[in-house]
């Protein structure tokens, strides 16, 4: 510490801009040694994850727009802490961070006095969020910090220096309790993850402080532990509740006591975060739709998410595992593959006019074509943000070497621009590798198992990459629309076609090959369209080759199942039937039959 620096008894913005952005850097640092100790409450070792994306929205804020005005400042950090929150602690934070701004945000400096308040408030603001508190975590260390700085500041205290130092050593303390509150913590051996991300930040701030700097913070040498090699706390366990959900509502004089009232009897660890225009919902649950269709009533949904804990927590306690595949929900593939092979999926949007849903997650198959042909707004897809695959990759590549992303072609949606976007941003030890399958659906599907494939196989992500694009032009999707119809509306059949298949009797087949989805072939006539869809098939199945197949279906799995039969043959070796998802289905309509071979050597 620099003693000839005098400490003036108050801040303004640029100081407390300088200080915030110290405080999240440090707690950056600390991402993937929050994760490996995250066992409350649930183990699924995404803390760090949680709290370095909510923090990277604040940096972002404070990085756009410095300010003098310190309660300005506060209120930016605040909104961006809204708006990026994630996770439990992220939302506790973030409330937390409401709380001070809705003390301090008309302050142009702040004294010991105004900053004493503000944290105050802040803690009762964030104990206010929850349905139910427990002691033990970020919480309660976040309300003994500010108990220790109003303590502090009663015995005259006036000096920043002093006070924060004071309130961070007994946030320290109480962080060191928190095993002895919670027993999930006691039987890990670890203090809970949320609390010493707090910890962490507020560390940083005075420490800052406390130098006299007047200039920006530097990024400080990542922690001596090795995240990379640290063992994760904890151990699997049965959930009550596999995902953990969040959206954010919007709309006037939101009624959050209602709110917070109605979500309490679909789930648990409900935090309630924000002011009456703006609300962020954090809940564990096994239907997230039900959350969403709950928030709807109070106001406009938006940035819903919905991560299946039972495989973060899975993914988080794998030893030896080098690679982790992730998959985009554009990607049909059986459920029970999902769980055998591991593989993470991020869901695209589906778009019903105005109303948004989460493929295969907000929304079954079964009910998006239910959808389909009630709602006058023919649906749209749109690829998932890059905040979504970020998440997922940071939460990944904090856990394992590398992480190799199979995404729908690029050439039909921008999936694999968004992943690459957010793959370049990863901050976690682990590699990013984003593998356009030039495939959809299906075909997508294969791809996305053969990679899992080899990466249980125990292959590095190089070798992963370079079985997987050799597997991709072995690999073809085919599509029977129930309809032309809703081709032409889904957009990949132009209405001139129609028309002419129409006039002429001949029924398109759409092909997804190379990268492309496009007419690949034509059934002449309208009758037996089945039997005829199944020769066209068989003529592009060689006899000396084995053979994977998938048959998908749009509500007609009796149709599929008796397709698959008139496909099986000696060299079939895999077969599954399954319901086809919103990516595909958008283009083909009730009644889609769709089919996805891939010449297989088996596993590699």
């Amino acid at each position: 510490m620099n003693s000839a620096v005098v400490v003036a008894d108050s801040l303004d913005g640029l100081r407390l801009n300088r200080a915030f952005k110290a405080g999240i850097l440090r707690l950056l640092s600390r991402q993937e040694h929050l994760n490996k100790i995250n066992v409350f409450p649930v183990p699924d070792g995404d803390t760090g994850t949680n709290l370095a994306l909510t923090m990277s929205a604040v940096l972002g804020s404070l990085q756009r727009w410095p300010d003098s005005h310190a309660g300005k400042t506060l209120t930016r950090v605040a909104d961006a802490a809204l708006d990026g929150a994630r996770g439990n602690s992220g939302a506790i934070l973030a409330q937390f961070f409401l709380g001070v701004c809705d003390r301090l945000g008309h302050l142009r400096h702040l004294s010991a006095d105004d900053f004493v308040e503000g944290v105050h408030g802040g803690a009762a603001y964030a104990r206010e969020s929850l349905s139910e508190p427990r002691e033990g975590t970020i919480l309660t260390v976040l309300t003994d910090f500010a108990h220790e700085v109003q303590r502090v500041r009663r015995e005259g205290v006036r000096d920043f220096r002093a006070l924060l130092r004071r309130g961070v050593d007994a946030a320290q303390r109480s962080l060191e309790r928190t095993p002895l509150q919670l027993e999930a913590l006691r039987r890990a051996n670890v203090v809970d993850a949320g609390g010493q991300g707090f910890v962490e930040f507020i560390a940083g701030v005075t420490d800052y402080i406390e130098s006299g700097a007047e200039e920006e913070p530097v990024t400080p040498v990542p922690a001596v532990i090795d995240s990379a090699s640290e063992v994760t706390a904890g151990g699997e366990e049965d959930l009550a509740y596999r995902y953990c959900t969040e959206c954010v509502v919007t709309g006037d004089r939101i009624d959050r006591r209602h709110l917070r009232e109605e979500l309490s009897a679909v789930g648990g660890s409900l935090v309630v975060a924000g002011l009456q225009n703006k609300v962020r919902v954090h809940i564990h649950v096994n239907d997230p739709a039900e959350v969403f269709r709950i928030a709807g009533r109070y106001g406009e949904v938006s940035g819903e998410k919905a991560d299946d804990m039972q495989r973060q927590q899975h993914a988080a306690h794998v030893v030896g595992r080098k690679v982790a595949v992730v998959a985009d929900s554009g990607a049909d593939i059986p459920e029970d593959e999902m769980d055998r092979l591991d593989i993470h999926m991020v869901p695209i949007r589906v778009h019903f006019g105005e109303q948004s849903y989460l493929d295969k997650v907000g929304m079954t198959p079964e009910e998006f074509y239910e959808e389909l042909q009630r709602n006058p707004h023919h649906p749209k897809t749109s690829q998932p943000p890059p905040g979504d695959f970020r998440r997922t990759f940071e939460f990944l590549a904090s856990h394992y070497p590398s992480v190799v992303s199979v995404n729908i072609s690029r050439l039909v949606s921008g999936t694999c621009g968004a992943a690459e976007s957010a793959a370049a941003r990863i901050t976690a030890h682990g590699k990013v590798t984003v593998l356009d399958s030039e495939n959809a659906s299906l075909g997508e599907g294969l791809v996305a198992m053969y990679a899992a494939e080899c990466a249980q196989a125990g292959y590095d992500a190089e070798r992963v990459v370079e079985a997987t694009r050799a597997i991709l032009p072995k690999t073809r999707t085919f599509a029977l629309v129930g309809s032309l119809e809703w081709a032409v509306r889904g957009g990949r059949v132009p209405r001139w076609v129609k028309n002419f298949a129409d006039a002429i009797g001949i029924m398109p087949i759409l092909h997804a090959h190379k990268g492309r989805v496009t007419v690949g072939g034509a059934l002449f006539g309208r009758r037996n369209l089945k039997e005829k869809f199944a020769r066209f098939l068989r003529r592009r199945m060689h006899s000396g080759c084995r053979y994977r197949l998938l048959v998908g279906h749009a509500n007609c799995e009796a149709d599929a199942k008796w397709l698959l039969g008139r496909l099986r043959s000696d060299n079939v070796v895999y077969d599954r039937v399954l319901p086809v998802g919103s990516a595909f289905g958008v283009h083909g309509g009730p009644g889609l039959i769709v089919v996805a071979m891939q010449e297989y050597e088996g596993p590699p």
